[in-house]
């Protein structure tokens, strides 16, 4: 019963802290939860071939909410560029999908430095104070329009996260301002979860051993409990996002890939 009482105090911390996140930087907040989930899951003898997409799966269902959440609190302030969305989404949800399930092909250890070196690279631009790095003043159109955002649904629901990590940075490159970014990102993010975690769902149906509760890879009981958490965080990170200056957003979203990409690794 103590080790319960824990467990589900450390997942009611983890729901706080990605929700503030999912709202401050666009973020589903799956890097806060996949590794406490990855360490949950060991308590409840998940199988460890099965361990990382089992917090990854139900990482992805957690960013339904908090990007629910983040979108309706950045949608307030006029920072979600819907033009966007429309124009990506469906390329973002295919992306998305097939993510998901070649995720299922791969190692814990595979997943987490793909991740790490992705993210590494992102960090750099995102920290150094190269504002005049740009790819382009607007958005790529040609054959760059759709491959692009559908390689970021792509390897965002591999690794189980909301697309923040990858989205943020490739539009900052395009000249979309970065406050601007981070609200479209969350609604990035919403698309990306509901398809990769459908991926996630159908692909785990015929995986044996998987914890009580669990419909496909996604365990439900912990994905309440975040969920249920971060939704009350998000709209505060928005709020908190709007309020600080360009050049500090941009370093805590590059001081946030560094950590996350510690903590994954260490997870492992």
């Amino acid at each position: 019963m103590e080790s319960l009482f824990v467990l589900s105090a450390v997942l009611i911390g983890a729901g706080l802290v990605s929700g503030f996140l999912a709202g401050l930087l666009g973020i589903g907040g799956g890097i806060v939860t996949i590794p406490v989930l990855f360490v949950l899951y060991a308590e409840i003898e998940t199988p460890i071939e099965w361990r990382m997409h089992a917090a990854i799966a139900t990482s992805l269902a957690i960013i339904v909410a908090t990007n629910i959440s983040s979108v309706r609190a950045h949608h307030k302030r006029g920072g979600v560029d819907w033009h966007i969305v429309k124009d990506w989404w469906l390329v973002i949800a295919a992306g998305s999908l097939l993510g998901s399930f070649f995720a299922t092909t791969l190692k814990t250890a595979e997943l987490v430095y793909l991740f790490a070196t992705l993210a590494g690279f992102l960090a750099i631009k995102m920290l150094l104070p190269f504002d005049s790095w740009k790819l382009g003043e607007k958005l790529p159109g040609g054959f760059f329009r759709y491959s692009n955002p559908a390689l970021i649904g792509f390897f965002s629901s591999v690794m189980g996260i909301g697309g923040g990590s990858f989205s943020v940075p490739y539009m900052t490159l395009f000249n979309v301002p970065i406050h601007r970014a981070v609200g479209t990102a969350s609604l990035i993010g919403l698309v990306i979860s509901v398809f990769g975690g459908l991926g996630y769902l159908l692909g785990g149906l015929s995986i044996q051993g998987l914890p009580v509760g669990s419909v496909g890879f996604i365990h439900l009981p912990s994905a309440a409990v975040v969920a249920f958490a971060a939704v009350f965080t998000a709209p505060f990170g928005a709020k908190v996002a709007h309020r600080l200056p360009k050049p500090v957003l941009s370093i805590a979203f590059g001081l946030f890939l560094i950590i996350a990409t510690l903590r994954l690794i260490n997870a492992v």
